[in-house]
């Protein structure tokens, strides 16, 4: 019966978030779609800095292993991002080699443009926009989190049935505003609101894995719980200033300029605000 009810939570938490995020920010993301850039930055790191790591540290861990493992994030995350550049220049200069006119050097530096494009977001002439990277690194960090999310919820289940569904749901709260930020940075990833949906929700099904794995090793599992929050932490921060920011840091007009910091700011009001009210 507890299984059931865990695996039920973990799910509606899970999935349920992300469904309920993609609603609010498809919507927007059509008319709004540099104001959406802002509000996923601030809601990923106000996710980081404001809820994942804060957690972290009220534990028994040590403070400099935390570091240590948000460091040791952050530069897995910066290697994930070059190897996915390195792939794409790579695939694309070996796609133009049979054709090349003008030898070895023309290509590798068409390779490394496309490489630079799918960096930054820049479009083709024939108007379709190349993969930008950062993809992987939310996913990978979004299952993480999720990962420990199901072992929170179970955890508060064996306790006690009525902890554990207020526990699923304050998961489910607290991600939506996450998710958001997820779900624009994998729409420029993914190129569709369908794979960026798909794409979330399969990495939202691992907190049903944390779950089941919870019920089962809750005891022994508790404790590397600071180290799951502290490397999802280290995904959203990268994403949000290697990704996401570099984007907004454009010389644009005063209004502009406010608009962005404004819905910057709303990103990190919702996360803290619903954040709170979850706990």
């Amino acid at each position: 019966m507890i299984l059931l009810a865990i695996l039920i939570g973990t799910v509606a938490a899970g999935v349920g978030s992300v469904w309920l995020a993609a609603l609010l920010s498809f919507a927007m993301l059509a008319r709004f779609t540099q104001h959406m850039l802002s509000l996923a930055a601030g809601a990923l790191l106000a996710t980081a800095f404001m809820h994942l790591l804060p957690e972290a540290f009220e534990s028994q861990a040590s403070a400099q292993e935390l570091f240590a493992m948000l460091l040791a994030g952050l530069v897995f995350f910066f290697l994930l991002d070059k190897a996915e550049l390195w792939h794409h220049g790579h695939e694309h200069h070996q796609g133009d080699a049979p054709a090349a006119a003008h030898g070895h050097d023309h290509g590798h530096a068409h390779a490394h443009a496309h490489a630079h494009a799918a960096h930054s977001g820049h479009a083709h002439a024939s108007g379709h926009a190349e993969p930008r990277s950062g993809g992987w690194a939310v996913l990978a960090g979004d299952s993480v989190h999720a990962f420990g999310d199901g072992i929170l919820i179970a955890s508060a289940f064996v306790a006690d049935m009525r902890l554990g569904v207020v526990t699923a749901l304050a998961v489910l709260a607290h991600e939506v505003p996450h998710h958001m930020g997820d779900l624009v940075v994998l729409r420029q990833t993914s190129g569709t609101h369908r794979a960026a949906l798909v794409k979330v929700s399969l990495a939202g099904t691992v907190t049903a894995l944390g779950g089941l794995v919870g019920y089962f090793l809750v005891a022994q599992l508790e404790d590397f719980l600071p180290y799951f929050l502290v490397a999802a932490s280290s995904s959203f921060v990268y994403v949000a200033l290697a990704d996401l920011i570099p984007q907004l840091q454009r010389r644009l007009g005063l209004r502009e300029t406010a608009a962005q910091i404004a819905w910057l700011l709303v990103g990190i009001g919702l996360v803290t605000v619903v954040s709170g009210l979850a706990h």
